[in-house]
């Protein structure tokens, strides 16, 4: 894992880690998996997908009863972001803030990072 000894590859928000935490309770599932792939107007979007069992090559963060694994391929673009929640009068959901963009299309859906 690209990572500084003692701090957590990412943080979660305690509004995020309270919405992790109640969707890890539903049909038994260990934690969210977060990755990137590529795709979008920009280049790259987030994925996130619930996890039965955790793979040995995901990186593992817990937080506040929440548990998130960061898919391999996307360890190092993820490292330093913040994973918050968010709640608006028409919608809702996961808000990544990553110090690691670059560039982000104006719907704020897909990325671009540094060389890519």
């Amino acid at each position: 894992m690209f990572g500084i000894p003692g701090k957590q590859a990412v943080s979660m928000t305690p509004t995020a880690a309270t919405q992790i935490a109640k969707l890890m309770g539903r049909d038994g599932h260990q934690g969210l998996r977060i990755g990137v792939k590529k795709g979008g107007c920009a280049g790259m979007e987030y994925t996130m997908e619930y996890v039965t069992e955790v793979d040995p090559h995901d990186e593992v963060v817990e937080q506040d009863g929440a548990r998130v694994m960061i898919a391999p391929m996307a360890q190092m673009f993820l490292f330093g972001s913040e994973i918050d929640y968010q709640t608006s009068l028409l919608e809702s959901g996961f808000v990544f803030n990553n110090p690691n963009v670059t560039e982000a299309c104006g719907c704020g859906e897909s990325i671009k990072f540094e060389g890519m």
